[in-house]
């Protein structure tokens, strides 16, 4: 095996990506080495490309939708069940601390000191990564690198989302988007028994909902309002809101059924414009969700299996991630930025 490896890596905050070869490093205990086959690009990766958290410091590695296989054990692991040539991912759940709060009642996911990929620790933009063994997600022989990535951020927040809400089978459920997050949830809302309403720009992309398997498509840009769409079909028992849009996400708020539940994933720095009344009388819900442990991970990835969810993805090598990062800010992906490298 080579001494060196390449990663890509942004040299300043929102600065240019840059291929460098790094000597390969060595597991630590309880840390296992992945030779990267395939890394998704996430939007939430520039929170750490822009330097938008703290703790950051350049040259920056993201790329938490990580895929590959473990080719070295550190102390410690093998006793956790893993082998060299295990197919793997690391998520946005790069590993917990064990002793915060959070931790302690079992709620791994929230931990205060959560270790994310390119943020605790390079992330996957890379031929090789150094990660946690509690980070680790058993790929299935169904799925390859390349579908098994994206799953590990994207996959699990919308599969997660949906199966930790209050919507039971025949419930009308609605997705806000249809981009790398939405494309999937809509796939696990049919899977999972839902009545399942696509919202999303335009009314050319109805026929694309309906691929996906919606029952239903509702153009927000149209003169009816989204809430009055959702209501004239008996209300959402749940929205899951995967645009990054405030003003679009609380569009759907009215159109919530009695006790109906709202769960914003898509991520945006503005409010959201929600009065109390809107929720009071209704007991309707508001709550974010975040990602899935590393054992989430594998869950959602077994149900895509069984159900045959994958990703729609394009593939660039490591050397055109800068490419593939800014074709991903430009929100002409279709529908998920995946990295390739080690293959």
């Amino acid at each position: 095996m080579s001494s060196t490896y390449r990663v890509a890596q942004a040299i300043e905050a929102g600065g240019p990506f840059q291929i460098v070869e790094r000597e390969v490093p060595q597991p630590g205990p309880g840390h296992v080495r992945v030779a990267v086959e395939a890394c998704g690009v996430c939007h939430s990766d520039t929170l750490f490309v822009n330097g938008g958290v703290p703790g950051i410091s350049f040259p920056v590695v993201p790329g938490h939708e990580i895929a590959g296989r473990i080719d070295a054990l550190g102390e410690g692991a093998e006793d956790r069940g893993w082998q060299v040539g295990d197919r793997v991912t690391v998520g946005w759940f790069g590993g917990s601390c064990g002793h915060c709060t959070p931790c302690r009642q079992g709620d791994f996911v929230v931990c205060v000191n959560l270790k994310v990929p390119g943020w605790a620790y390079d992330g996957g933009f890379a031929e090789m990564l150094i990660a946690p063994a509690d980070a680790l997600a058993r790929i299935p022989d169904a799925l390859s690198a390349t579908d098994a990535g994206p799953m590990a951020c994207a996959g699990v927040t919308t599969y997660n989302g949906l199966r930790r809400s209050s919507a039971r089978p025949g419930d009308l459920v609605a997705v806000l988007g249809l981009g790398g997050l939405g494309h999937l949830g809509v796939q696990y809302a049919v899977a999972m028994g839902f009545e399942t309403v696509a919202i999303a720009r335009g009314a050319e992309k109805a026929d694309f909902a309906k691929q996906l398997g919606a029952h239903h498509y509702v153009d927000s840009t149209a003169a009816t309002p989204v809430a009055q769409a959702l209501q004239s079909l008996g209300g959402a028992r749940v929205v899951l809101a995967t645009a990054g849009n405030s003003q679009a996400i609380t569009a759907t708020v009215d159109g919530l059924a009695p006790r109906g539940e709202l769960v914003a994933i898509g991520a945006d720095p503005d409010p959201l414009g929600i009065s109390p009344l809107q929720l009071l009388m209704s007991g309707r819900i508001v709550r974010g969700h975040p990602s899935g442990t590393a054992q989430d991970v594998q869950d959602t990835m077994a149900f895509s299996a069984l159900q045959g969810i994958r990703p729609m993805t394009e593939t660039v090598p490591l050397d055109q991630a800068g490419e593939a990062y800014r074709k991903m800010l430009s929100g002409t992906a279709r529908f998920r930025m995946v990295i390739t490298a080690g293959t």
